[in-house]
Parts: C-alpha cells; sequence; structure tokens
C-alpha cells in the first residue's frame, strides 16, 4: 500500500489545513507528486515547502473552488491528474430557522455543486487513460439525520451516495471512488462552523493525521466506504439497525452543547 500512489499526481482540495493537509503529507511520504489547492495561498505555500522534503513535486494552486470557472481552469491546468482528493468542504451547526441563507447557499455549492463538477472534470481524462482514484470525504453525519447540522449532513449524505454509485459505474473503466467518512476530527472545522463542543464530541475526537492515514489505506484497497475510526464504525452501524428518527433524536443529544 506504501508504494500504491508513488509517482502518481494527486491534486487535493481544502489542502491548507486539517484533513486535507494531512492527507497531502502523506501522499508526498507515500511518492505522489502533488497538487495543491485553497483558497490561503499562504498555508499552501508553507506545505508545499514541507511535502518538498519528501523528494516529491509540489504545485500549488490557489482557488476558490465555489466559483465555477476556477474548477474548470483546474482541470484545463492539469489535465493529468491521476488521484482526485475532494476534500474541501464547510459546515454551519445552529438550528436551520435562523442559519443566515448565505451560508446554506455556501454550504451547497462546496459540499455537493463543486465537489460533484470537480468529480465530473477529472473523471473524463481519467478513464481515458484506465486509471484513476478519487477520494470524496464525507462524514459519519452522512448515516443519519443530524438536528443542528441539517444541511450539512445532508450534503455528505449526497457525496456517500454519490461516490458509492460512481465506484460501481467506473470500475470497468480503471478509475475507483472512495468515500472517507471522518466523525469527529480534530481541526478547524467547529470554529468555522461556530459550533461549541459538547463533552462527547470532545472526547471522540481523532487527530486529522490518523483519519488521513485510514483513508489513503482505504483508498489504496480500493475500498467504497471508508469510517474512520473503530467507534465510528460501531456508531453507523447502529444508525442502521435503528429508526431514523430514533437516529435523529440521539445526534441531537449528541451535537447539543
Amino acid at each position: 500500500m506504501t508504494d500504491h500512489f508513488r509517482g502518481r499526481l494527486a491534486l487535493v482540495t481544502g489542502a491548507s489545513s486539517g484533513i486535507g493537509a494531512d492527507i497531502a503529507r502523506q501522499l508526498a511520504q507515500r511518492g505522489a507528486d502533488l497538487i495543491l489547492t485553497a483558497r490561503r495561498a499562504d498555508r499552501l505555500e508553507a506545505l508545499a515547502t514541507e511535502c518538498r522534503l519528501f523528494g516529491v513535486t509540489v504545485q500549488t494552486a490557489p482557488a476558490d473552488i465555489a466559483d465555477p470557472a476556477a474548477r474548470t481552469a483546474l482541470a484545463e491546468r492539469f489535465p493529468a491528474t491521476d488521484i482526485l482528493i475532494n476534500n474541501a468542504g464547510l459546515g454551519a451547526f445552529g438550528a436551520f430557522s435562523t442559519t443566515d441563507e448565505a451560508k446554506i447557499t455556501q454550504m451547497i455549492a462546496v459540499n455537493i455543486t463543486a465537489l460533484t463538477h470537480l468529480t465530473h472534470l477529472f473523471t473524463r481524462s481519467m478513464t481515458s487513460r484506465g486509471w484513476g482514484r478519487i477520494m470524496l470525504v464525507a462524514s459519519t453525519a452522512a448515516f443519519q439525520p443530524v438536528p443542528l447540522y441539517a444541511v450539512y449532513a445532508a450534503t455528505k449524505a449526497y457525496v456517500l451516495s454519490f461516490g458509492n454509485a460512481l465506484d460501481v459505474e467506473l470500475a470497468a473503466q480503471g478509475v475507483r471512488t472512495s468515500v472517507l467518512c471522518p466523525g469527529t476530527t480534530r481541526t478547524e472545522f467547529f470554529d468555522v462552523a461556530e459550533q461549541t463542543k459538547s463533552a462527547f464530541v470532545e472526547r471522540s475526537a481523532m487527530t486529522s493525521a490518523d483519519v488521513a492515514r485510514i483513508g489513503l489505506d482505504g483508498l489504496a484497497k480500493g475500498r467504497a466506504t471508508i469510517v474512520a475510526g473503530t467507534m465510528n464504525t460501531a456508531m453507523t452501524i447502529g444508525t442502521r439497525l435503528t429508526p431514523r428518527s430514533l437516529n435523529a433524536r440521539i445526534a441531537y443529544r449528541i451535537m447539543k452543547p
């Protein structure tokens, strides 16, 4: 598995921090050349310098992937991309009725529209070459309704369904799609989402480095769905055995500060 990505060209979105940054670091350690994209150019350059220490080629491409033109430009500039890591995503915590409409619109634009468009752009060249790997970063929230994260969880349910369908559809053409579903992870996510973490959320958090390692190992094995962590795996299995209404009530108790 450590050589699975050696010599391949990987594009990582949302690479400036958190899970995206650690996926980039670990891909570099495994010998992949990198294209790093996110909005914060200074962080991308710092990460690129770090990743180049592993002897790989690293390019930065600052972009706001919520912009359709920026997504098209990435595909046109880097058509030889072998591995697409669709990691960029947004969350917004709070009651749906009082959440700012602009936040909801942006969340759907990044988590669904941008992810779908980028995947579509890059699968064309991957299928023509007969090899490609796609990782879509969802969440354990994809497995059940999550009050106070109603829109976010719904967008991640889309990502999980979309990715699992693509894996079957594209496998015969040499392209495999994996959906990484982290649980609570120690990143900037909660600050951006403006959530005060409950005690359970705080205790169950994983490091982004561990999530990245689990995700890349699963991608190398061709696993369609990758749930990060034993506890998270048990929780997702549990959601399949209980009514969705009960899952929603349990999720509400967990998320409520």
